[in-house]
């Protein structure tokens, strides 16, 4: 089945990871191994999907000079993308590993303030894009209401498009029951919305109150589930050497994204994305899985797990 997934990312970045030695304050800390990605969670999985074989295509709000090298990233690994421009400056992230303690240093910005003439823009471009799957990924920028995503996935969902909504807080919250196919939150998102209760337990009570469709909850090193009105699917997590934790989710999500795409079910689609998951953090870097490396996950976790 040929299917055309779309991404939408409103608050982009351009990744930078370094590698240095020991991180101490107040010291000037050599760092190594630079690396610059193309980054913002629509963008990432957008990546992912293209590693995978997937047809996609990455609709991003970019500004600035900075604005101007996402896109040229994005050229540069052959990731199909349509810009919008705006009059703020696309931010820099930046990772940091220290090899003394194995702890990773996460520096995300704000991003700049977005009008709603340029959201306008953005979500007709998101619309003159064919496709069949819409995923919205990352943070709301500054300057947008809290509904905002609320109105983009009621609006793609009335043109038949399945809506998938990774974000967090009032924005998440403000989205449901507007017709999404699949919602991702981590397991603090997860209590954020329901408050204290069992992983499994609250995201089945928000496919049957009709939030989504779909809940998937990342958990971390205990794995994901999957929850949909014929019950919670709960997978552990494929062991394997972290050596970078950013984009994880991201790729987690569109391997789970393209799997439901083409018609696997919701166990086969949460295997498919904790494979990718294993496989992004099983190499530095932003986003990073290998096909190869997914694929072999896949087939570990398939021998290890009965999901029918």
């Amino acid at each position: 089945m040929t299917v055309r997934i779309l991404t939408l990312t409103l608050n982009p970045t351009v990744d930078t990871a370094f590698e240095a030695n020991h991180v101490v304050a107040s010291h000037k800390v050599h760092t190594f191994g630079e690396t610059h990605d193309p980054g913002g969670g629509g963008v990432n999985v957008s990546r992912v999907l293209h590693e995978l074989g997937a047809d996609t295509c990455a609709v991003v709000l970019a500004g600035g000079v900075t604005g101007d090298l996402l896109v040229e990233l994005l050229a540069q690994s052959d990731v199909p993308c349509r810009a919008v421009h705006c009059a703020g400056t696309t931010r820099i992230s930046t990772t940091v590993h220290d090899h003394q303690t194995g702890l990773e240093y996460r520096f995300v910005p704000e991003g700049p303030m977005v009008s709603e003439a340029e959201l306008t823009a953005a979500i007709a471009a998101l619309d003159s894009e064919p496709g069949d799957w819409v995923v919205i990924s990352g943070s709301l920028p500054r300057g947008l209401p809290a509904e905002t995503y609320a109105r983009i996935v009621e609006r793609e969902a009335a043109r038949d498009r399945h809506v998938v909504l990774d974000t967090s807080g009032p924005a998440l919250k403000a989205a449901l029951g507007h017709g999404l196919a699949l919602i991702k939150p981590s397991q603090r998102e997860l209590e954020e919305l329901c408050g204290p209760c069992p992983a499994g337990e609250a995201a089945l009570n928000l496919v049957r109150s009709g939030a989504a469709e779909r809940v998937a909850v990342t958990l971390g090193s205990d794995g994901a589930l999957i929850a949909t009105a014929s019950g919670v699917v709960r997978l552990p997590a494929i062991p394997v050497e972290v050596r970078g934790a950013v984009g994880a989710g991201d790729s987690f999500l569109a391997a789970m994204v393209l799997a439901l795409a083409t018609g696997s079910d919701a166990g086969d689609a949460l295997l498919w994305g904790l494979a990718a998951g294993a496989a992004a953090v099983s190499r530095t870097g932003t986003a990073h899985p290998h096909k190869e490396d997914v694929v072999a996950f896949y087939r570990q976790a398939l021998a290890a797990n009965d999901v029918n």
